[in-house]
């Protein structure tokens, strides 16, 4: 199986707005971001495309500028792993997950699940 995992355990290659290309697959993702509590409004297409996690992108929960201060490229690479911001980031995604369960149809929760709750499975791999 394909994988492009980020520095925090997310899969992009599962993960549905790395995967929309067109304005409607687009704005499908920016309904279900709102949905789950991902963004406090739907946003446009330009906000919710995605190519992938990189060093220049903003991390919610601050993991770029972590692996950078620490000379890593991922998490699962620096000696302090795992840390305080990982059991933090672990936490907030069970929530996450909780809230998707609740309002996601069974499609959308295992699309989800795969990109997004398995970040601590894909991080010590």
């Amino acid at each position: 199986m394909e994988e492009k995992i980020t520095l925090c355990g997310d899969n992009c290659i599962e993960c549905p707005r790395y995967n929309a290309h067109s304005d409607e697959e687009l704005r499908n993702v920016a309904e279900l971001w709102h949905r789950v509590g991902w963004r406090d409004s739907i946003v446009s297409n330009e906000e919710i495309r995605c190519e992938g996690c990189s060093s220049h992108k903003q991390c919610t929960y601050h993991l770029v500028e972590c692996t950078k201060e620490h000379n890593v490229d991922k998490c699962n690479q620096c000696a302090e792993f795992p840390c305080g911001k990982i059991s933090s980031m672990l936490e907030r995604s069970k929530e996450y997950q909780k809230r998707c369960k609740e309002v996601c149809s069974d499609a959308e929760y295992d699309m989800l699940e795969k990109a997004f709750f398995e970040k601590e499975n894909n991080l010590r791999k």
